[in-house]
């Protein structure tokens, strides 16, 4: 129940409309170009780069009965999501450059408690990305 309270408060955070494709529309129904909402790391995500995924994965692994068809489905849909999260990556990168790349470098991708200590990485565990989607 928590993965799935995680998942939902998850998508009002990168914004809810937006990830459903509602806010696309309507920007075309009112004859407004698209325009993707500004990078950001508050709240999880300032721990946690795909804390979506992170609770999707304790909803599939949470069970009070882990039958065997359930842990195959489990371990199928965690390679999904791992293999997603990479390519989602990628195309983050290209989309958001060095942006992206500072906070990927000082922020865990599933576990809170192991942050990437990549090269680049400050001393104190900043990123230099801002906090509320302004600019370094």
């Amino acid at each position: 129940m928590s993965g799935l309270l995680l998942v939902l408060y998850t998508s009002f955070l990168i914004d809810h409309f937006d990830l459903f494709g509602l806010r696309q529309v309507w920007l075309y129904y009112r004859g407004r170009p698209y325009t993707p909402p500004p990078f950001s790391a508050r709240s999880l995500y300032k721990y946690v780069r795909h804390p979506m995924m992170l609770g999707l994965l304790l909803a599939f692994w949470s069970v009070p009965t882990m039958t065997w068809g359930h842990a195959l489905f489990s371990a199928l849909m965690t390679g999904y999501i791992v293999v997603g999260i990479h390519m989602e990556e990628r195309s983050l990168v290209r989309k958001l450059g060095e942006d992206y790349c500072r906070y990927r470098e000082g922020t865990s991708m599933l576990l809170p408690w192991f942050p990437d200590r990549r090269q680049g990485a400050s001393e104190d565990g900043t990123t230099g990305v801002p906090a509320e989607g302004g600019t370094t």
